[in-house]
């Protein structure tokens, strides 16, 4: 398999966040712990890695924020650039660069890479007709269009999801769409871009992913089997904007590059960035076009078309660059069992975290990995957080290395002591220890971040198990020198956790280093029992981590009510009863009761339900966008009210007969109108 391979060098890269607003615990649990992990491991190893990040700085997003704030796209750019880099500085994450997309390295070498699929002939340039603003004179992206929601109605649904329903939209079904900054009424208007026909990479797309990489990840490798399965389609490279880099082609003029084109480039432009600006560590091109470098991309889950379909085909369609080995995507993280959402500021803020809990970023490092998204969404809650430091970090991490160091003080002098003959319990404790190693080292070179840090904490059980066991504080009394062995092997154990945990605590472990004095440290020492030479002066014993108190986290769940609260304040008014209608227009619908007989998801539609409908006439299909309020499973036998009469009209290749009633409230919660009593299907709502 390709994943067995040996490779000179490994290239790791992580999401480009975007530089429209700070990062949350989602990002960090999701993409940066976990490469950051990997990285350090690999370190430890000796191995020679790269690890490349940076922000994404152009597309829609940091536009609207701009408009919004008064100011200009590069303000920011600027102003959230540096809060994110400054964020994960401090949480650890150890990138070798960090820079942004609005570099001058990354505008030229994207231009030059369009350039040359663009000479290359690798691009097709198809007309379509967008939406257009005649007052600003301006084409406007799917984000900047709003108008009213064909499913529930609500005012203000974007030209790419309704908010309030969660239904996945397109800018031609809004009823009355209008420019969401201004208001002003829109057109259609014809435009001309270019193409990348990923259609013609489908074959090759298929036996690199479904027979060649076979080892990724199930929720990765699922999620491009259906893509592929739903057949590929071209994909737009560019689109008319004031903010990206320019098209490169004589009569592009007002066009930029797509930031879903551009950005994955930022991964190689910040790795030239590097290279030029540190000639020993070799060529950037080595790095990116020789294969015996080895390519690893950390993202989420919303990404993986982007990093396994997207931006390998880019890359195919180039011809001189290497492949992702692997691409090991996380699912998301929930917050307090609701989703994070940064437009609801329900989150918790990197930035804030280091200013409530300094000094405690491992903490939040440990939980986030122990909790990780790895296969399917998981959930984030402040009690958990204070039970995972207080019984977990404290009770048994911590609580080790405090009585090994301050025995040691007490007996020794703060000395590693003589070792005697091991007993056979001491042999014992040993095996258990020195086979740590291997099954961390599987687990992390499986992209297994949760099991292999769980596999890391049992020495520590092991440790806190064997004093426990062994009792030196009462020996002391008789066997001073049965207690110096004891001693010895349980700060060789602790010196154990310091390599252990490097990947996974980096800060708790260089402060454990400290105390134990270990000036150096390498991968291959962990299970070894001769780390601390005998007579070695240990440094001051203080505690490696302290309990959180209740009102800590009182605190911080009641910043996410009072969040709660004020977002029901914002929108506590029902939307305005829309302009009043005859009873003679109202009888036009004809609402009636249908029994579902059928419910199943639509194919890489996350928000789509495909609904059988029993009408009492002939069985229909009706397409809602309702998945992530209800399992399909759970609908099978309801009876629901539909509009019957409504035209016809293709979703995904379906087309969908009617339209499902549902009420939404003011904190977008939805819920299928249903009946009391169980009626015939066809019965007419009256």
């Amino acid at each position: 398999m390709e994943g067995e391979r040996k490779f000179k060098r490994t290239l790791v890269t992580s999401a480009l966040p975007y530089a429209n607003g700070p990062v949350h615990i989602g990002h960090l649990a999701g993409v940066y712990v976990p490469a950051d992990i990997y990285v350090r491991y690999l370190r430890l190893k000796g191995e020679n890695v790269l690890f490349i990040g940076g922000s994404d700085e152009h597309g829609v997003p940091v536009t609207i924020r701009a408009k919004k704030e008064g100011c200009t796209p590069q303000d920011v750019v600027d102003r959230y650039h540096k809060l994110i880099k400054e964020s994960f500085e401090g949480f650890g994450i150890s990138f070798d660069v960090y820079s942004r997309t609005t570099s001058p390295t990354h505008h030229k070498l994207a231009s030059d890479f369009f350039r040359k699929l663009y000479d290359d002939g690798k691009f097709v340039e198809m007309e379509s007709e967008q939406f257009y603003d005649e007052e600003a004179h301006q084409f406007l992206t799917d984000r900047n269009i709003v108008g009213e929601c064909p499913r529930c109605h609500s005012e203000g649904a974007y030209g790419d999801q309704c908010e309030k329903c969660g239904s996945t939209l397109s800018p031609e079904e809004l009823i009355n769409p209008r420019n969401a900054l201004t208001g002003n009424p829109l057109v259609k208007r014809k435009t001309s871009h270019w193409y990348l026909p990923l259609d013609q990479y489908q074959p090759w797309l298929e036996k690199w992913i479904l027979e060649e990489h076979k080892e990724w990840r199930p929720n990765v490798y699922g999620q491009c089997k259906s893509w592929l399965d739903g057949g590929l389609h071209p994909r737009a490279v560019t689109r008319d904007l004031d903010w990206g880099i320019p098209v490169p082609v004589e009569g592009a003029e007002g066009k930029v590059l797509y930031v879903w084109f551009d950005a994955p480039i930022g991964y190689i432009s910040n790795t030239k960035e590097l290279c030029d600006a540190h000639p020993e560590l070799g060529s950037w091109e080595t790095w990116w076009k020789d294969p015996e470098t080895r390519l690893i991309h950390f993202i989420g889950k919303d990404n993986i078309v982007f990093h396994c379909i997207v931006f390998p085909s880019m890359l195919k369609a180039e011809g001189s660059y290497i492949l992702p080995d692997n691409v090991p995507s996380n699912e998301f993280l929930n917050l307090e069992d609701d989703k994070i959402s940064t437009s609801r500021n329900w989150a918790v803020w990197l930035n804030e975290y280091l200013v409530d809990f300094p000094g405690k970023q491992d903490v939040l490092r440990y939980v986030l990995t122990a909790n990780a998204p790895e296969t399917k969404d998981n959930n984030f809650t402040w009690k958990d957080f204070q039970a995972r430091n207080n019984n977990e970090l404290v009770a048994i991490y911590g609580n080790f290395v405090n009585r090994a160091l301050v025995l040691t003080q007490k007996y020794f002098e703060g000395r590693v002591p003589v070792r005697g003959e091991w007993t056979d319990y001491d042999r014992q404790t040993v095996a258990e220890f020195v086979g740590v190693k291997a099954e961390v080292e599987k687990l992390l070179d499986g992209f297994k971040f949760r099991e292999a840090q769980k596999e890391a904490m049992n020495l520590a059980r092991i440790g806190n198990k064997y004093l426990a066991d062994t009792e030196p504080w009462k020996l002391a009394k008789t066997d001073m020198a049965r207690v110096g062995t004891i001693l010895n092997l349980a700060l060789q154990l602790a010196a154990n956790l310091a390599i252990a945990f490097e990947p996974f605590l980096p800060f708790s472990s260089r402060k454990l280093r400290d105390m134990l004095g270990m000036e150096s440290f390498r991968w291959d020492d962990l299970g070894s029992t001769a780390l601390l030479p005998e007579g070695h002066q240990l440094g001051k014993a203080e505690l490696l981590f302290e309990k959180i108190d209740d009102a800590a986290i009182e605190a911080q769940v009641q910043k996410l009510l009072d969040t709660k609260r004020a977002n029901k304040e914002q929108t506590y008014r029902a939307n305005p009863v829309k302009d009043t209608v005859s009873i003679d227009d109202f009888a036009k619908l004809d609402i009636r009761v249908g029994t579902v007989l059928a419910c199943e998801r639509v194919p890489k539609a996350d928000k789509l339900l495909q609904f059988t409908i029993a009408d009492g006439l002939d069985n229909r299909t009706i397409l809602s966008g309702i998945a992530q309020y209800y399992k399909p499973e759970e609908l099978v036998g309801k009876q629901v009210l539909f509009i019957a009469n409504l035209a016809p009209r293709k979703i995904r290749g379906i087309e969908s007969q009617g339209m499902l009633l549902s009420a939404v409230d003011v904190d977008g919660n939805l819920s299928l109108t249903t009946l009391e009593h169980e009626l015939k299907p066809g019965s007419e709502v009256c």
